[in-house]
């Protein structure tokens, strides 16, 4: 039996009325991912700064998720040599 560890973190700025958001994934062979997401807030809407907080993680989160499926399906076809149809998440 085999255990792996692999750290996430995430950083949250904020600037008036945007958020972004940054998931870094350290892990893989000592290497790191990173993935961006930000939101703003509409003038209309009420100023909640913790919505803004989920969305633009959760937008980094899904961008790191699909740089890791790109990375896997390349990582697929280099050890098949044989093209990769479509991974998804």
């Amino acid at each position: 039996m085999t255990t792996k560890t692999w750290k996430a973190e995430i950083t949250i700025t904020e600037t008036d009325s945007e958020v972004r958001a940054e998931a870094r994934l350290r892990g893989k062979e000592g290497g790191q991912m990173v993935g961006q997401g930000t939101a703003r807030c509409n003038p209309a809407d009420e100023n909640v700064p913790a919505i803004g907080d989920e969305l633009a993680v959760a937008r980094a989160m899904s961008d790191l998720s699909h740089q890791l499926l790109q990375r896997a399906a390349h990582d697929i076809e280099v050890h098949t040599a044989r093209p990769v149809e479509r991974l998804q998440a």
